[in-house]
């Protein structure tokens, strides 16, 4: 099993910046898919970026050229840089570990972006 804690959610204006940590346990973290993902009220949770074990990288068409994923398995950690925030980035951020046979969730973090 993999256990999963976020971190660095907050208020924030918009154009303002915000990073989210997110910390995970067990032995197999370099094999996993990483990812963080987002669910506004009232709408589905949906991607915001997804990173392999190698370093390949995909972004939702929201967050293109503004959020930054990325990973440290020697620590573990994977980490969500975003930038030029707006206030549709408004939610409740979720960690992702995945592969084959497992899916994990995080308990997740606000992020509320004011205008």
């Amino acid at each position: 099993q993999v256990q999963l804690v976020e971190s660095g959610g907050g208020l924030v204006q918009a154009g303002g910046s915000l990073r989210l940590s997110c910390a995970a346990s067990g032995s197999i973290f370099s094999f996993l898919i990483m990812g963080w993902y987002r669910q506004a009220p009232g709408k589905q949770r949906e991607l915001v970026a997804t990173i392999t074990s190698g370093g390949n990288t995909n972004y939702g068409d929201s967050v293109k050229g503004r959020f930054t994923i990325s990973r440290d398995n020697a620590r573990k950690m994977v980490d969500l840089q975003m930038n030029s925030l707006k206030p549709e980035d408004t939610a409740v951020y979720y960690c992702n570990a995945r592969m084959v046979g497992l899916s994990n969730w995080g308990q997740g973090t606000q992020v509320t972006v004011s205008s």
